[in-house]
């Protein structure tokens, strides 16, 4: 079946979205979940895909991340595109979803510094709407305390080592205070001076008894998992170090390509020690939580750290299996368990009599080798062959 990218953004570098779609196509990507951006700008691509269905990826959006206040990705500077909007307080949060539920988006995104009673409202409205919710645990909450409250699926595992810390009752009860103390800073700022407060701290102190039960409770939610590993071990693997990667930065506006050209020339010997060791924690978590039976989706967070669209999900795809999943299980992750998790299983996902022709035709077994995903020979966008 064709392949998903479940986390993507077409608004974190604006420039290269209009080569996104032919790039997606190109690696067999025919569907996308895009986890963030402004809600006029992604609709319009959105728009654009339902009006070329042959020509496009299938696309669905979220709009703007929703955040507290001050928000994060709040346009102050290249690093931090305007992709959410902050929201300062419930009522605030309750109008936002209003508006992005008018806009007909096909699920909300929850950012890292809303409150906890922001948090409850937007799951509050998503469910009587018949929304799923993804997002980042905000800094506020815990994982157990966000998940029972409804969260559909997370991202990036973010905020989970926190969770699994022997000290993790601590670092709430600091991360509070330091929010409390910090309203003036930018958000990126707050965010930044917790995860380096508190990330190396809580990886120091894994308390894998604790991590089970935590495991357990999404379990029992149903909490999906984006693990993003493509970019959580990105700056340790240096996938675009690769000769295959730098060949797809000819497919990138010059400047773009340029500039991750230079990003190439990165070693694994300049990683500082900590990057190496919370890379390892997040190949140890991803096999926990494939383990424990939470449901995952492969999502790669294209264009954010160097990968290129759609030739990121490929290697999405090899870090899942290097992660324990096998080939078949790692291929389920971008095909029929994002059909599930947007209730379309009965149009897509899968090779049946009926179904969308969303194929990608290879040269080469995958289930021997999941490298095999990039030996393509020709791509089927709802029957029509590229």
């Amino acid at each position: 079946p064709g392949l998903w990218d479940a986390h993507i953004h077409f608004a974190y570098i604006e420039e290269l979205a209009p080569r996104m779609f032919d790039l997606f196509l190109l690696y067999g990507i025919t569907s996308v979940r895009d986890t963030g951006g402004k809600i006029e700008f992604v609709t319009a691509w959105r728009d654009l895909a339902r009006r070329s269905p042959t020509d496009a990826p299938r696309v669905m959006v979220a709009g703007p991340l929703i955040d507290g206040m001050p928000n994060v990705y709040d346009g102050s500077d290249p690093g931090h595109p305007p992709l959410s909007l902050g929201s300062g307080s419930v009522q605030a949060v309750a109008q936002l979803v209003e508006r992005l539920d008018s806009f007909d988006v096909d699920f909300l995104k929850a950012y890292e510094m809303l409150t906890p009673e922001q948090f409850l409202k937007i799951m509050e409205l998503a469910k009587a709407k018949g929304l799923k919710v993804t997002g980042h645990v905000p800094l506020s909450m815990d994982v157990i305390a966000a998940s029972n409250a409804g969260l559909n699926s997370m991202e990036h595992m973010r905020n989970l080592e926190l969770s699994c810390a022997s000290t993790a009752d601590q670092l709430l009860k600091e991360r509070r205070e330091i929010l409390s103390k910090g309203k003036n800073l930018p958000g990126h700022e707050l965010r930044s001076s917790i995860h380096t407060a508190q990330r190396e701290v809580a990886v120091a102190n894994y308390d894998d008894n604790k991590a089970n039960a935590i495991l357990e409770v999404l379990k029992k939610n149903d909490t999906w998992q984006i693990p993003t590993l493509a970019l959580n071990t990105g700056q340790t693997r240096i996938p675009y170090g690769r000769p295959e990667w730098l060949e797809s930065f000819e497919y990138l506006p010059d400047e773009i390509g340029n500039e991750w050209r230079q990003a190439a020339q990165l070693s694994p010997a300049d990683v500082p020690q900590f990057r190496k060791d919370y890379t390892t924690w997040m190949l140890n978590m991803a096999t926990k939580v494939h383990k424990a039976g939470i449901p995952m989706m492969a999502g790669t967070d294209t264009p954010i750290g160097f990968l290129t669209p759609g030739l990121s999900l490929h290697e999405e795809l090899l870090v899942m299996v290097e992660a324990g999943m096998t080939p078949q299980e790692a291929l389920k992750t971008a095909t029929i368990n994002p059909a599930r998790y947007f209730k379309l299983e009965n149009e897509l996902g899968s090779i049946k009599e009926g179904y969308w022709a969303d194929l990608v035709m290879l040269d080469a077994n995958p289930l021997e080798d999941i490298r095999n995903t990039l030996k393509i020979v020709a791509v089927v966008k709802q029957g029509k062959v590229f």
